[in-house]
């Protein structure tokens, strides 16, 4: 896995998280997810709504390796999903 930041908008970097396993399903081609987007202005960091839609901002130590999406947990997912 490996990153990769193309330029959005004038202020606006979307950065990519690259995968380097190959799927059947695009015919062997490369595999690439949005991460988020940083804003270079503000220098902040925002959660994507979709490859083309940027959303709230996000604090860099809420976000995963995969994604600046913020998970929506109730109480229970947040009881099962916590590292202790």
């Amino acid at each position: 896995m490996y990153y990769e930041q193309t330029e959005f908008k004038r202020n606006v970097i979307a950065v990519w998280v690259h995968y380097k396993r190959r799927f059947d399903y695009n015919l062997g081609d490369a595999v690439r997810c949005i991460w988020g987007f940083y804003n270079t202005k503000t220098k902040s960091y925002h959660a994507p709504i979709n490859s083309s839609t940027v959303g709230s901002v996000v604090d860099i130590k809420d976000t995963t390796p995969y994604s600046a999406m913020q998970l929506n947990l109730n109480p229970l997912m947040q009881c099962l999903m916590s590292p202790s």
